[in-house]
């Protein structure tokens, strides 16, 4: 390659380089700005750092951290939101452009259900009904917030919740959830929340059984079936009386 190419083609690097620089929404833009941002079509630097492309730290110039969600960035209250709840205020960091870009040649918006929760404050990973709407199936119906206990901020469904594990829902027991979970508490249950499970009919017929520690019923029961009982009290009368009995003796 003699010298003059070499010119020829440095000439065009620096050419195309000053372009790039000088009219960079022709040389390098990728797309079409939102309707919101087309003021904006030919000042890149408004978005973008020199070299290491879109910087949150600009977009807050104009969009305010702690009003987003409730006011335009000309100060104007928005009517019709996005959300029920403004949330970014409730984010870990205002990184930006881990959810929004807004040329047309790439996603301008990364839909909801990409949205990484992990983005949010561990506290308000919690609050899914305050930006979700609540599903209007029978189930659902009757619970109030908890959602985690069923469900990941990864993906809605499946849910990994099995009841069967912890008690069988059967025809004697399928009962509202509140019946059991009080408060909408999931983490913690009663079983006399029922007429026929009072607190004093179970002590009376535990207690004939010679069984004092009888709180955690699931312990021993995992359905309705009253001769299906596991654990230390699943053996029978005699088998108890007999292991205490040489219980006794080893201390003896």
């Amino acid at each position: 390659m003699n010298r003059a190419v070499k010119w020829i083609l440095a000439a065009n690097l620096i050419v195309f380089a000053i372009l790039a620089f000088v009219y960079p929404d022709l040389m390098v833009g990728p797309g079409k700005l939102i309707p919101g941002h087309a003021s904006l079509e030919t000042d890149c630097f408004a978005c973008h750092a020199p070299f290491t492309g879109a910087d949150s730290r600009r977009c807050v110039n104009c969009h305010k951290p702690e009003d987003i969600g409730r006011l335009t960035s000309l100060g104007k209250p928005i009517e019709k939101p996005l959300t029920t709840t403004p949330f970014h205020q409730k984010l870990k960091s205002q990184d930006c452009v881990a959810c929004h870009s807004d040329h047309a040649g790439v996603k301008r918006f990364r839909p909801t259900g990409h949205f990484n929760h992990l983005l949010l404050e561990k506290a308000t990973r919690d609050e899914c009904q305050s930006c979700h709407k609540a599903p209007k199936d029978t189930l659902h119906q009757q619970i109030t917030g908890n959602c985690s206990q069923c469900h990941s901020v990864d993906k809605w469904t499946p849910a990994t919740f099995d009841h069967n594990k912890y008690f069988e829902l059967d025809r004697n027991h399928n009962d509202r959830c509140v019946t059991c979970h009080v408060r909408n508490d999931y983490s913690r249950y009663t079983c006399y929340g029922c007429h026929e499970h009072s607190q004093e009919n179970i002590r009376r017929k535990h207690i004939k059984e010679g069984i004092r520690d009888y709180d955690n019923c699931v312990e021993c029961h995992r359905n309705a079936d009253e001769h299906d009982i596991r654990g230390e009290y699943g053996k029978t009368r005699g088998e108890r009386k007999d292991r205490k009995k040489g219980k006794d003796r080893d201390h003896d």
